[in-house]
């Protein structure tokens, strides 16, 4: 098989919740490194503009981050930092108030400067703010699918349908996969998915899917302590293999044919003319 280019489409996965504390981070950070794992040459964006921390998770010290982009300081390229076995990580700050207070034409900038990211990515995942801000918007609307996370919690559920909510009738977004975070029994996730599509179903214009549930484990919190990725760390543990299970899903889901007609990251790669097959 060919390896894949610079050029070539990349898939682009936002994780995102519609309140803080239901383990959104740690969901990108094992997610992504389940799908390096897999074979996927994998960047994680950390767009949490404000409070960034998959850095942190990953024991990682950046020079630079998105604050530096956005102060002219360095190029979107210079941020790119290696992690544990390859994954490329793009840190954003963590303190710097003023970077939750970026301009809805700077959010599209950033999403545009993507595509002169010369690296020949397979899939990015983007780890978004929690919440309803512009940001989270436009990076969820920038990329191909959705995972709404969620925990078994009212204001979680509440939460999430509102930021379903927002993304599908501002944004356009009809399709969002549903992880549930921290259940204590596989049919709790699938209670919790089945809320949230109940009343989708009936206010929304959108197709939910359920994704999986990552069980709570202690073996997930004990690699926290030692900011590692879970999968790295105890690959044998419940979340582990839970994991896994999600990435080889993601795995399966249709890559992009091409532009959809609204702001999207790597969009020079979904327009860019495609190497004809041997049968063309």
């Amino acid at each position: 098989m060919t390896p894949p280019t610079a050029t070539a489409p990349v898939r682009v996965i936002a994780v995102a919740s519609g309140k803080g504390g239901v383990g959104k981070t740690s969901v990108s950070v094992n997610l992504a490194m389940a799908l390096l794992n897999a074979g996927q040459r994998t960047l994680l964006l950390d767009t949490d503009l404000g409070l960034a921390n998959v850095d942190v998770m990953l024991g990682l010290s950046p020079r630079f981050t998105l604050a530096d982009v956005f102060a002219g300081r360095c190029d979107l390229r210079d941020t790119v930092i290696e992690g544990p076995r390859g994954l490329w990580v793009v840190p954003a700050a963590s303190g710097k108030r003023h970077m939750t207070e970026l301009t809805p034409q700077q959010h599209v900038g950033l999403v545009h400067a993507f595509s002169e990211l010369d690296l020949p990515i397979d899939t990015m995942v983007v780890d978004n703010a929690a919440g309803i801000a512009d940001g989270v918007l436009t990076f969820c609307q920038a990329a191909q699918d959705v995972i709404v996370v969620v925990c078994d919690e009212p204001a979680s559920v509440t939460d999430a349908y509102a930021l379903i909510k927002v993304l599908n009738r501002e944004r356009g977004v009809n399709r969002v996969q549903v992880l549930a975070n921290q259940v204590q029994h596989p049919a709790e996730g699938r209670q919790l998915f089945e809320k949230l599509e109940r009343v989708s179903a009936r206010f929304l214009d959108v197709t939910l899917g359920y994704l999986g549930a990552i069980p709570r484990d202690e073996w997930l919190r004990r690699s926290i302590q030692r900011q590692e990725a879970v999968v790295e760390a105890f690959p044998s543990a419940p979340s582990s293999v839970a994991f896994r299970d999600i990435a080889r899903r993601a795995g399966q889901w249709q890559s992009p044919q091409g532009p959809r007609g609204h702001v999207e990251f790597f969009i020079e790669r979904l327009v860019s003319p495609q190497p004809r097959s041997a049968t063309a």
